[in-house]
């Protein structure tokens, strides 16, 4: 999954517009603008289209952990310049709050099933003897797990 795919489905699935997408980049102090956030948005191969590099997903999930969770004292956002799929995915679920079942619930709406071991592994330190790599696959279908839980509900 591309950067700008994370992005794009998080912000249907939360329903987020483009003032408060700003303001999430803002408290993570990056300043961004309208265009370079329709940029974003725009599908792969679209004249207008621009990657979202890892720095700038970091620092929206770092907004959106703010936003969501509350601005902590201790920890100082700082974006991280390489993301790959865990550290991302631990991001989201720090922002959402979400415990173990919640995100098995959540990924059985994708039809798809991971059990509660494969999904701490996710969660260790990389240097952890249980730690797996997570796959785009499981990171889609949290986000479509995500998009079917949110907004067919608001329907």
């Amino acid at each position: 999954m591309t950067n700008n795919d994370i992005i794009r489905r998080l912000r249907y699935s939360l329903n987020i517009s483009d003032s408060k997408m700003i303001a999430l980049f803002a408290l993570a102090k990056v300043n961004v603008t309208k265009g370079q956030i329709i940029d974003w948005l725009e599908k792969e191969g679209n004249s207008n289209y621009t990657s979202c590099r890892d720095v700038r997903l970091a620092s929206f999930l770092n907004g959106l952990i703010a936003d969501r969770r509350g601005k902590s004292k201790i920890c100082k956002f700082i974006p991280e310049k390489n993301l790959n799929n865990n550290i991302i995915f631990r991001k989201i679920v720090i922002a959402l709050n979400f415990q173990s079942k919640d995100i098995l619930n959540i990924i059985s709406l994708a039809n798809f099933k991971i059990s509660k071991n494969e999904l701490s592994a996710f969660f260790r330190k990389p240097e952890h003897k249980h730690f797996r790599n997570c796959k785009d696959q499981v990171l889609r279908k949290f986000l479509k797990g995500l998009q079917i839980k949110l907004r067919s509900s608001k329907k």
